[in-house]
C-alpha cells in the first residue's frame, strides 16, 4: 500500500484524532484501541472496527476522502457474474482486486489497495478496457472472491454429474486393481479436489469424510466447529478414499487398518498446503480426516494472540530468559504451537541458534532450524530431542513432551543453560506440574526447570461487521460476577448474523490464557508433592487468573460471548 494511505490506518495518525473531533468515537475508545494496536499490531481502522466502535461504511468513507476513491461494502453490492470471471481466481488472489461492474465507459474494480498503480494496469490491459479502482476492506474482498468463484458450489455440481452419469457404484469388496481405476475416474478426481478446495477457500481448519449406513458424510471444521457440507453418495466412498489415499502416498489395498499420509496441495494464486491424511477403517468403511496447514503462512506476532496486556509483558520477559522451561498446555487444537511459534519469532534473532523438534512441523520459520519426527526411521521426540543438545542450541522447542524419557531430556537440557519450550496436555497451567511428576520426573528436578506454565483455550470471536450491544440479563450478570445494581450500565454484545460470518454472528478466534509464573512457594509446593489444587490456590493468591476470570474479562470487553465462553472453559475449569 502506498505512503498516501498508510496514515489513515497507523496509530498515531489523523484518523483517530479526526473519529474523535467528529464524535464518532471517545478519547477513552481511541486510547483503548491504540492500547490494543500495540499488541495485535493491525491497523487503527481495523482495530476499532473488531471493537465495535465504528461500522465499516463510516470507516470506508474516511478513507475514501483520503483516498480519492469510492468505498463501496461488497456484502451489500451486486456483482455482475459475468464480469469478475474476465480475470482468474488465482490473478484475483494475487492482485487483490475483482472486476464488479461494466459501467459502459469503463469497468469497476473492487480493490483492497486502490492506489496500487501496477495492479491497475494489469488488469486494464488484461481486459483492454478503461478501469477505475473501488476502495473495499480486505475481507469483503476474500469474501467475493470465495463466492464469484464458489469451489464448494463445483464441489456438490460435480457429485450432481455423478449421480446423473453413468459411472458404476463402487462396493467395499472390490480388488486393488477396481479400486485404482475408480480412484484415477475423472469425476472423482474433480470431487476430491473440489472439496480440498473448498476447504481451502473458506479457511477450514479440518475436512472429515464420514462413511455413513446410506452416505457419506463430508464435514468442514470452521474456527473450531464442524459443519455439514455436503453428502456423497453411498457407492462412492471408497472410491473417493482410494483417491486420497493415493495423493497421500498411502497403500491403497489396504482397508483394515489406520494408516497416515501426507499431500503437497498447490491451489489457485499458487497457495501451497500441507495436507496431513488420517485414514481410520470404520463399520461402514474408511473415514478420511485431513488437517490442512497453509505452507508459509502469515506468522502470527506475539501480540495478536489474545493475551491481556500485564500477561504480555509477562510473557515477554519470561521469553527472553537465558535458560529454564516454558510449558504451554491445552487441549488439541487450542492453539498452543501457534503460541510457540510466536514465541519463536518474537526472540528469533541471529545472534541466537533456535532449533525444533516437532509432530508435524506446522510453521516454518526464517532462521530456526526445524526437525520433523519420524517413528518409520526412529526418530522420536526422545531421540531427536537428544540430538538437538549436541547441536550448541541457545533456545529448544518440543513439539509436546509425551513420556518421561523426553520431559527428562527437555528438563535437564533446561537445567544446562538452555530456553526449553514444549507443550502439555492438561486442563490448567498448574497441572503441568502435576503431569510431570505423574510421568516419573523428579520434584525437585521440576522445580528446578520449570519458570511459567499458560494454559489457553481457543474461543470463537464476535464478528466485527454484524456486532451490535445488548443489555445484560440476570442470568449473564450473576455468571459475571457482577451486581444486578450495574445491570444498565452493562452491555455486553453479539453478533445478529450477516453474509461476511455466514450469519454465525462468529468470526475468527482468539485465545484466552491462564498464566502461572512459577516462584519460591510453588517451588516448595512442587518439592513436597503437593496436588494440582493446592499450587492453584497459591498461584491465585499470587495473583494468578483463572482461565474463566479472562475469559469473562474478554465478554465484557466485546471480544466474545458468555455463551461461547461457557461452550468452551466447562465448569471444571472455573476454579
Amino acid at each position: 500500500m502506498l505512503e498516501s494511505l498508510k496514515p489513515l490506518y497507523h496509530r498515531g495518525s489523523q484518523l483517530g484524532e479526526q473519529l474523535v473531533a467528529d464524535g464518532l468515537i471517545t478519547p477513552e475508545q481511541l486510547d483503548e484501541a491504540c492500547k490494543r494496536q500495540t499488541q495485535n499490531k493491525k491497523r487503527l481502522g481495523e482495530t476499532l472496527l473488531q471493537m465495535g466502535c465504528v461500522v465499516p461504511n463510516v470507516l470506508g468513507k474516511y478513507l475514501a476522502a483520503a483516498t480519492k476513491c469510492e468505498f463501496v461494502e461488497l456484502a451489500d453490492f451486486p456483482i455482475t457474474p459475468e464480469i469478475a470471471h474476465l480475470i482468474t481466481e488465482s490473478r484475483a488472489r494475487k492482485l487483490q482486486a475483482l472486476p464488479i461492474r461494466d459501467r459502459g465507459t469503463d469497468v469497476m474494480i473492487a480493490m483492497v489497495d486502490p492506489l496500487n498503480l501496477g495492479a491497475i494496469d494489469e488488469i486494464a490491459a488484461l481486459l483492454n478496457r478503461r478501469v477505475t479502482p473501488i476502495l473495499v476492506f480486505e475481507n469483503d474482498l476474500n469474501d467475493a472472491i470465495n463466492k464469484i468463484f464458489d469451489v464448494s458450489k463445483k464441489a456438490h455440481g460435480i457429485i450432481l454429474e455423478i449421480e446423473r452419469g453413468d459411472a458404476l457404484a463402487f462396493e467395499i469388496e472390490e480388488n486393488e486393481d477396481e479400486l485404482l481405476r475408480s480412484a484415477e475416474d475423472a469425476p472423482i478426481v474433480k470431487l476430491v479436489n473440489s472439496i480440498i478446495a473448498s476447504a481451502i477457500a473458506r479457511e477450514a481448519s479440518d475436512i472429515h469424510i464420514e462413511p455413513q449406513e446410506s452416505s457419506v458424510r463430508v464435514r468442514f471444521r470452521l474456527d473450531g466447529i464442524l459443519y455439514d457440507e455436503m453428502t456423497i453418495p453411498h457407492g462412492y466412498r471408497a472410491a473417493v478414499a482410494s483417491r486420497i489415499k493415493i495423493m497421500a502416498r498411502c497403500n491403497i489395498a489396504e482397508r483394515r487398518r489406520p494408516q497416515d499420509g501426507r499431500i503437497l496441495y498447490r491451489g489457485d494464486g499458487g497457495r501451497e498446503n500441507d495436507l496431513r491424511v488420517s485414514i481410520l477403517p470404520t463399520v461402514y468403511g474408511e473415514k478420511v480426516a485431513i488437517r490442512i496447514l497453509e505452507r508459509n503462512k502469515k506468522q502470527t506476532n506475539l501480540e495478536q494472540m489474545g493475551f491481556f496486556s500485564e500477561q504480555f509483558q509477562v510473557f515477554e520477559q519470561l521469553i527472553k530468559r537465558p535458560h529454564g522451561m516454558i510449558l504451554v498446555t491445552g487441549p488439541t487444537g487450542s492453539g498452543k504451537s501457534t503460541t510457540l511459534q510466536a514465541a519463536l519469532t518474537k526472540i528469533n534473532s541471529a545472534a541466537i541458534n533456535i532449533s525444533t523438534i516437532e509432530d508435524p512441523v506446522e510453521y516454518l520459520i526464517p532462521g530456526v532450524n526445524h526437525t520433523q519426527v519420524d517413528a518409520k526411521i526412529g526418530v522420536n521426540f526422545a531421540s531427536g530431542l537428544r540430538t538437538l543438545v549436541r547441536q550448541d542450541p541457545d533456545v529448544i522447542m518440543v513439539g509436546e513432551i509425551r513420556d518421561k524419557e523426553t520431559a527428562e531430556i527437555a528438563i535437564q537440557a533446561a537445567l544446562t543453560g538452555h530456553l526449553v519450550f514444549s507443550t502439555l496436555h492438561t486442563n490448567d497451567a498448574p497441572g503441568a506440574i502435576t503431569r510431570l511428576i505423574n510421568m516419573g520426573v523428579e520434584p525437585f528436578l521440576v522445580a528446578s526447570a520449570l519458570v511459567c506454565s499458560v494454559a489457553q483455550r481457543l474461543v470463537r470471536t464476535i464478528c466485527p461487521h454484524c456486532r451490535e450491544d445488548v443489555p445484560a440479563t440476570v442470568a449473564s450478570l450473576d455468571a459475571l460476577g457482577i451486581p444486578h445494581s450495574e445491570a444498565f450500565t452493562t452491555r455486553l454484545a453479539r453478533g445478529r448474523g450477516c453474509p461476511k460470518c455466514a450469519n454465525r454472528g462468529m468470526r475468527g478466534r482468539t485465545a484466552v490464557f491462564e498464566m502461572m509464573p512459577v516462584t519460591q512457594e510453588i517451588r516448595e509446593l512442587t518439592m513436597n508433592r503437593s496436588s494440582s489444587a493446592v499450587i492453584a490456590e497459591m498461584a491465585r493468591r499470587q495473583g494468578m487468573k483463572a482461565m474463566r476470570q479472562n475469559g469473562m474479562r474478554k465478554v465484557l470487553q466485546g471480544v466474545t460471548t458468555l455463551e461461547e465462553i461457557v461452550r468452551v472453559l466447562t465448569i471444571d475449569e472455573e476454579a
